[in-house]
């Protein structure tokens, strides 16, 4: 007996240090990471486990289903939408509902044997318009927020998603001499123009999608350009089934997997000598090789030294040219945080690029 209760008080304070640290330190990926894993494992356990009636468990997978939604809608759109004074205390309710689904089982249980009855007329009347009025707007933007949630995670995108992760590695260099001598021919020519680009894109590939999810930003990729044509324009990304993922030459028109793709395009002046450091760090990465920081994505680190996703290189390329002017950890770099936190106006605007 003393064994059991040793180790379920070992099983609790496991559990409460876990939700410590989530509190403390946990990121929208890393909620939405554990509720899926919760869902997973009850949905497992479920339909292997336990000794229930087939009504009985679709219900139970149901309401496993809506709550795992309801999570995901609430931490998007509620808990991460934006950083304020409360955020500590959205980040403890958000960890104090992910335990929610295994208490269901009880719920569902206890329901299913206690008689229900419709509220009456007269306690629906108690729901003012003026109420739902007040509350339309943050109905109307989870409802928005669930049917891009929907979108993004539909079957068609995932499948896109998940059959190119063998090409990506955490740990090794998997690209190689992606960037030919015409590439940096063209980069050398460009050092008459003392300047560096920054590209903000809004491209709607599955990836870009899904990291919209995280985000909450409508452009989610990022790329640096030596010349304001575009024709030096290179970021981190998945090479597009053409080259491995990593370092690779982008093209404008490969951007346009939606109706409303759009490019953004700043100019960022330097001196000669930092574009030429950039030059000869990309130079180096090209030569070394690299690979696309997927686990970065949630982790905020890399493995190593070239292995990095689309912002947390130009922000990189940026340090090396000592041409910052935000300071933020690299692997914690947004896309939209090189137009959004350029508070002393270094940025230009070039132009936009619809399709």
């Amino acid at each position: 007996m003393n064994n059991i209760f040793n180790y379920q008080r070992f099983l609790w304070v496991i559990t409460t240090c876990l939700l410590l640290i989530i509190i403390l330190f946990g990121t929208l990926p890393l909620f939405i990471l554990t509720a899926i894993f919760i869902f997973v494992f009850l949905v497992i356990k479920l339909f292997t486990m336990v000794p229930y009636s087939l009504g009985l468990k679709i219900i139970l997978f149901i309401s496993y289903t809506i709550t795992l939604i309801l999570q995901l809608v609430f931490y998007i759109s509620v808990v991460f939408s934006n950083q304020g004074t409360h955020q500590l205390l959205l980040h403890f309710i958000a960890a104090a509902t992910l335990p929610l689904p295994f208490l269901l089982e009880d719920v569902v249980i206890y329901t299913k044997n206690t008689s229900f009855y419709l509220p009456s007329v007269e306690e629906v009347s108690t729901i003012t318009f003026s109420q739902m009025k007040h509350h339309q707007k943050r109905i109307y933007q989870a409802v928005n927020t669930f049917g891009k949630f929907r979108h993004t995670l539909s079957m068609h995108n995932l499948q896109e998603i998940f059959s190119d992760l063998n090409r990506h590695s955490a740990i090794r260099y998997v690209n190689n001499g992606s960037l030919d001598n015409d590439y940096f021919q063209k980069a050398e020519q460009s050092l008459t123009d003392p300047g560096l680009y920054i590209v903000i894109s809004n491209t709607g590939s599955a990836a870009s999608e899904l990291i919209g999810l995280f985000t909450q930003k409508q452009f989610n990729h990022a790329s640096l350009s030596f010349d304001a044509d575009l024709t030096t324009i290179i970021s981190y990304n998945g090479g597009e089934r053409v080259y491995p993922p990593g370092l690779n030459p982008e093209m404008i028109h490969a951007f346009h997997k939606k109706a409303d793709a759009s490019v953004l395009i700043y100019r960022l002046p330097v001196s000669v000598t930092q574009k030429r450091k950039v030059i000869d760090t990309i130079k180096q990465i090209n030569q070394t090789g690299s690979a696309y920081n997927i686990l970065g994505l949630v982790t905020k680190h890399s493995m190593r030294r070239n292995i990095m996703f689309c912002s947390q290189f130009v922000y990189t390329m940026l340090q090396i040219a000592d041409a910052t002017y935000f300071d933020k950890e690299p692997g914690h770099v947004q896309p939209t945080d090189f137009i959004e936190l350029d508070y002393h106006r270094k940025l230009t605007y070039v132009s936009e690029i619809k399709f």
